[in-house]
């Protein structure tokens, strides 16, 4: 109930000084309705939040979060697909410009991919998405020589990154929208420890400091 209570003091606060902060913003957005630029994938942890490690503002950023940051491949059928919505509608309905994926340190997902997840009726949901790190986790121990487990998760973590960006490109509207000049992906890397976030730059295949990208 403390918890409970602290959100509902934090709304408080939050009608008092911040909403009034930003209330031509509010209204705008109402008016004109949204038209942000950037699609930002990031993983459900609640240590990572979005708007507070970018400084974005209200409407500047189209959010979508999962567990691990993952982004599924493109499938053409009549299931129910979150993340993928997500995307659709970001690029065909808002035009969005930029898709920013982002993982980062301590991530609970890439550490659960070197743990075996039980057979429960309540995690089959879970195991069954925690699949999509797989292939991150196979190229790591394929690839690199670690000397602890956790410079090994810290790799995988990273490494995922890639191959999200990768998936990503199976979406047809993403695929055309990068053909035509329209859409640029970014990959980025979030060390909750220190606040630093790195970009993977591809013609290096290395994650570097996103403020000497400017």
């Amino acid at each position: 109930m403390k918890k409970l209570q602290q959100l509902i003091q934090g709304h408080q606060e939050f009608q008092k000084l911040h909403h009034k902060q930003f209330a031509f913003e509010f209204d705008e957005l109402v008016k004109k309705g949204q038209s942000p630029e950037i699609l930002f994938i990031g993983c459900s942890d609640s240590r990572v939040v979005p708007d507070l490690i970018t400084g974005s503002k209200p409407g500047d950023l189209f959010i979508i979060r999962n567990v691990g940051n993952f982004v599924p491949p493109f499938r053409e059928d009549n299931d129910f697909h979150g993340t993928a919505a997500g995307i659709e509608y970001a690029v065909s309905v808002l035009g969005i410009k930029h898709i920013i994926v982002c993982g980062h340190s301590h991530c609970g997902a890439c550490e659960s991919l070197y743990h075996e997840i039980p057979e429960k009726k309540e995690l089959v949901h879970v195991k069954k998405w925690l699949e999509l790190g797989n292939i991150s986790k196979s190229f790591v121990e394929e690839n690199f020589k670690t000397e602890t487990k956790t410079e090994k998760i810290r790799l995988t973590e990273q490494v995922s990154v890639v191959f999200q960006l990768e998936n990503l490109l199976t979406y047809p509207a993403v695929a055309k929208g990068i053909e035509d000049g329209t859409i640029t992906i970014h990959g980025w890397y979030y060390d909750l420890q220190t606040g630093v976030i790195k970009h993977f730059d591809t013609d290096t295949f290395e994650f570097k400091d996103l403020i000497s990208q400017k």
